[in-house]
């Protein structure tokens, strides 16, 4: 059986990420990349399927685990009746290949340990060929299959009916490890390296980019570990920030909301960005801006919502009907058919990043703006066309009031851009269009019977996506429109004791999809911002709490939470829980006038505030 979504404890190089489970089993690995196949697949079906346990072989052992200060290596010490051990689980910053290493450290008495090894590559599809190589002072396995290739080294293992098991008492100051390294299989394997030094440039390394994070206040600890999962998704080499390390993970256990989240939305990648820049890591938008000209280069009517790792474009979606799915929920999905819907908001979300980066100081490069004026003429183009919407419903295409809005904010920051900037443009064009486009949602967006914004203009529901409006600047949060919004909101959406919120109500929708779904972690936090925004301190602190309570032991959140059992729910860890997390704690610190995250000058626009930062949006979900 697959274990809790909240007990796994995640590892990562930058280019791809790792799962471990508390009780030792590696479950989840895509090697060499994010979106890769995996190696280790038992999470998405059972331990056929690829794993790698490590454990005392005492069935009544006991284990804690954390997280080596603020860095992605993970210590678990094991204790048993005759002695104690430390497992210490990393992925080495800097390698030449993606590589996991297991060690074990003896820290008192004699503890046997036990490895089991499964290696499944395809998805857990394909078992490889396996052969020792090694003599008996290096042992050595060699997995192979097709294009790929893994190296095994550290003590014997031994073949038991396709696996391969190592067995291995640890007395007090032994140290063993193990080191699994991925390889392109035409190649020879690479030569081993020196893990004490892996390790401490790791653990350097993490602690180096986490420390240069500016957090402060009650929350700093959980905005701080919120940044370093959003770096440790985004991709060393290309810029790419993944929406989460999984796919498949449910929204609606044993239900058919199973989707891909391995690949870079524009969306979730632009909001990861306005994250890391306002907290001090300006390289990191520089990347990304990078990774940006090159995904969608060419003409501006082929941009896409959503690309692959390094901006390739075709992600056909596929079922993979051998796996059994996380807690028999299918189908298992992978590529992710979203990327052929048109998103309106995704135009607004791109260049109020690019905005915010300008206004942290980021150089704009000639190449950046022609860019950005590329897209605008698309926008311009295209304003009024309907859209699938920032949740992807798969009904037919509808003026989604936050999508409208988002192409207010692409005019606005396009308008911004020229006044404030002096970088060239058709600033009267578009500030006529944003002034349209506003009049338009004024007309069409709002509910006069329930003084209530709507979620799109043919329906008299909400959507929490409308708490996004006063932080693009849309509005202001005490607006009277506001407010009435969010009491509609807090009236259709709260769901549990807590008050978290639903997306949107599934059983009056039209998303096109069989089952329900739970509180959205990411529109949670949006409440929490808009409280503290509105002079609700009170209100923004207790749920705040609330949700920073759900992070499991090393900080994680995924997509959703099941608020009956507390368990996690949806793909993990989730790129949008953790930069909402990180602007909603952001908004805390400026209502107690605390100088935090991004905060410059307010700007009028056409009727309501521009704020620089705070924004949030959403990864998607598929066509």
């Amino acid at each position: 059986m697959a274990q809790r979504i909240e007990d796994h404890a995640l590892i990562g190089d930058c280019y791809t990420a790792a799962l471990v489970t508390r009780d030792g089993e590696v479950d989840w690995a895509c090697l060499p990349r994010f979106d890769s196949a995996s190696t280790f697949a038992a999470l998405l079906g059972d331990e056929h399927d690829g794993n790698w346990t490590l454990r005392p072989t005492d069935g009544s052992a006991t284990a804690e685990r954390h997280q080596d200060g603020d860095t992605l290596v993970l210590s678990t010490v094991w204790t048993t009746a005759t002695g104690t051990v430390e497992v210490t689980d990393f992925m080495p910053i800097g390698a030449h290949r993606a590589s996991i290493v297991r060690r074990v450290r003896g820290l008192q008495g004699s503890v046997e340990v036990e490895q089991t090894l499964r290696i499944r590559f395809g998805y857990g599809k394909v078992l490889p060929w396996i052969r020792q190589v090694g003599d008996d002072d290096e042992p050595t396995l060699v997995g192979t299959a097709g294009p790929d290739s893994v190296v095994v080294r550290g003590p014997r293992f031994t073949a038991d009916d396709h696996r391969h098991i190592a067995t291995t008492t640890i007395t007090d100051g032994d140290v063993l490890d193990t080191v699994l390294t991925w390889y392109p299989s035409h190649r020879e394997p690479p030569e081993p390296f020196d893990v004490d030094a892996a390790l401490r440039h790791t653990l350097d390394w993490w602690t180096d980019w986490t420390s240069r994070a500016r957090a402060e206040g009650r929350y700093a600890d959980a905005v701080r570990r919120s940044l370093m999962y959003l770096r440790a998704m985004t991709n060393a080499e290309t810029g790419g920030v993944v929406a989460a390390a999984t796919t498949s993970l449910p929204e609606d256990p044993g239900g058919e909301r199973n989707w891909d989240y391995r690949y870079v939305w524009l969306r979730d990648a632009s909001l990861a960005l306005a994250s890391l820049i306002a907290h001090g890591y300006r390289d990191e938008a520089t990347h990304w801006r990078s990774w940006l000209l090159r995904a969608i280069a060419g003409d501006p009517g082929d941009v896409q919502i959503m690309y692959g790792v390094a901006g390739e474009r075709e992600l056909p979606e596929r079922s993979l009907d051998h796996l059994a799915g996380y807690a028999h929920s299918t189908p298992v999905r992978v590529g992710n058919g979203a990327y052929t819907q048109y998103q309106g908001d995704v135009f607004g979300e791109v260049l109020a990043a690019l905005h915010d980066a300008r206004e942290l100081g980021v150089e704009e490069s000639a190449d950046s703006w022609s860019l950005q004026r590329a897209l605008l003429g698309q926008v311009e183009q295209q304003w009024q066309q309907p859209d699938n919407g920032i949740w992807e419903m798969r009904g037919p295409r509808r003026h989604f009031t936050h999508s409208r809005a988002m192409i207010w904010a692409a005019f606005d920051r396009g308008v911004a851009a020229c006044e404030e900037f002096g970088l060239e443009g058709p600033v009267e064009r578009w500030r006529t269009l944003r002034d349209a486009v506003r009049a338009e949602i004024e007309e069409h967006g709002w509910n006069a019977e329930r003084n209530s914004y709507r979620q799109h203009y043919d329906t008299d529901e909400v959507d929490a996506s409308l708490l996004v409006l006063p932080q693009i600047g849309y509005c202001k949060p005490d607006d009277p429109r506001m407010t009435g919004t969010v009491a509609a909101i807090e009236q259709d959406l709260r769901v549990g004791d807590d008050g978290l919120l639903l997306r949107y109500r599934t059983t009056a929708g039209f998303d096109g999809l069989t089952g329900t779904e739970h509180p959205f972690l990411a529109c949670s936090f949006w409440l929490v911002e808009q409280y503290a925004g509105s002079g609700r301190l009170e209100d923004a602190e207790r749920l705040m709490d609330v949700l920073v309570g759900y992070a499991n032991d090393v900080g994680m959140l995924s997509e959703e939470v099941d608020v009956a059992t507390g368990h996690h729910i949806g793909n993990t860890p989730q790129a949008l829980s953790h930069l909402t997390l990180v602007t909603a704690a952001d908004a805390i610190g400026r209502a107690h006038g605390a100088a935090v995250g991004h905060r410059t000058r307010v700007a009028q626009r056409s009727g309501g505030t521009r704020p620089s930062s705070g924004r949030s949006g959403r990864a998607g979900r598929p066509a």
